[in-house]
């Protein structure tokens, strides 16, 4: 790389803060300007960071949709990825019901009616996956509503009940009502957020369920993943191992913080990440070969959902020279 200036388009998370502030150091030749873009909120530079990168081009480098990312992969378009994963969730924090609900397993959500963002959000790939996967709930025996356009076009399996509501919609409100049963979101609507209407998640012991699917899966589920056009990945070879090596320097860094027990605002701060650690390890690791199991599964899911129309190789999402990572 000779003189080369990278955007990346990333959300304000700890783990990012040292591109924000330039303490994560770029090899010589390659200079970058870190951009706050949300996805769902918007922050310093903007919103609606998955759209802007695949339909408009609008950064060099992005954090990106894990699900709309397969589909893109698998439609050819001109995108490409390094195997650095910024976001990760369990789907069974994300599974709410009403506070009095007797819905009490996922078995007692067939039949029923579950809001999502939109049907091929990550949180929702992944919740609808682990049903069907892990919990032997058919995802096809649910009916689903939606808040969002899709990213990517896509045609329903045949029989699937979906169903969309205005936007603007608050699904908290439809909960609060019994118009719908559980809602499945990475985000919750501000009526469950800020209490007016009462929730509990789907798991009685969601820690411990989530301990348990780890355990047994040995990885935290991706969410997203760093996309770049395929042409910059073929103008600049030597970008994917640059990359790889300023978000470790970014990971490491992140953990300094946490050396100082009251670079949280939250008083139990540091008791938190020091209990993290002993139940999870390092489950942040990016590289191909750790996190082959868990993309193998999102496939898996993806192409069981109808967003894909294969089950093609994990291999097949990223930039041949990050395959050894």
């Amino acid at each position: 790389m000779s003189d080369l200036e990278i955007s990346i388009a990333f959300d304000r998370y700890d783990r990012h803060f040292p591109f924000f502030d330039g303490t994560v150091k770029a090899p010589p030749g390659l200079r970058y300007k870190a951009l706050q873009v949300g996805q769902s909120d918007h922050l310093r530079d903007g919103t609606g960071r998955h759209e802007r990168m695949i339909h408009e081009k609008a950064f060099d480098i992005a954090e990106f949709s894990m699900s709309t990312y397969l589909m893109a992969i698998n439609r050819g378009l001109p995108l490409t990825g390094v195997p650095i994963f910024p976001r990760r969730l369990f789907s069974q924090s994300c599974m709410f019901v009403r506070a009095d609900s007797d819905i009490e397993e996922p078995k007692h959500l067939i039949g029923r009616r579950v809001g999502l963002s939109s049907f091929q959000t990550t949180l929702s790939l992944l919740a609808k996956g682990d049903l069907k996967f892990e919990y032997g709930v058919a995802w096809e025996d649910i009916r689903w509503l939606l808040t969002t356009d899709e990213k990517v076009k896509f045609t329903p399996k045949p029989g699937v009940v979906i169903d969309r509501v205005a936007k603007g919609t608050d699904l908290g409100d439809l909960l609060d009502k019994g118009e719908i049963d559980a809602i499945f979101m990475p985000h919750p609507p501000a009526s469950v957020m800020k209490g007016r209407v009462k929730t509990r998640r789907l798991f009685r012991d969601t820690q411990g369920e989530e301990k348990r699917y780890f355990d047994k899966l040995g990885y935290w589920p991706i969410m997203h993943v760093l996309a770049m056009s395929t042409d910059l990945a073929k103008r600049e070879p030597g970008l994917p191992t640059a990359l790889l090596e300023m978000f470790d320097q970014a990971h490491h860094i992140n953990d300094e913080y946490y050396e100082d027990p009251n670079w949280s605002r939250l008083p139990a701060g540091r008791h938190y990440y020091e209990q993290s650690k002993a139940l999870f390890g390092d489950p942040w690791k990016n590289g191909y070969k750790v996190n082959k199991g868990n993309l193998e599964r999102f496939i898996l899911y993806s192409h069981d959902q109808g967003l894909i129309s294969e089950r093609y190789g994990p291999e097949r999402l990223f930039i041949v020279s990050t395959l050894e990572t």
